[in-house]
């Protein structure tokens, strides 16, 4: 078996943690802790298209608050 997260076949969901960090996420893995899913189950592209959008500002949440930015 290969890397279930290099598998562009397979179904993807995105998960996005407290400080706003998005990751894809293959749906074969359970949701790690702290992460919390932002967009249901798609093709990898789908949720590649997702995070492209929804994911414009890098820096973590904690970074960007204590630059008075947010």
């Amino acid at each position: 078996m290969g890397n279930p997260f290099d598998d562009t076949e397979a179904k993807f969901v995105v998960l996005v943690n407290d400080e706003g960090q998005y990751s894809m996420w293959p749906t074969a893995v359970d949701v790690p802790a702290g992460w919390t899913v932002a967009h249901p189950e798609d093709t990898h592209q789908a949720c590649l298209d997702f995070v492209e959008e929804h994911w414009t500002d890098m820096r973590p949440r904690s970074l960007a608050r204590a630059m008075g930015e947010e």
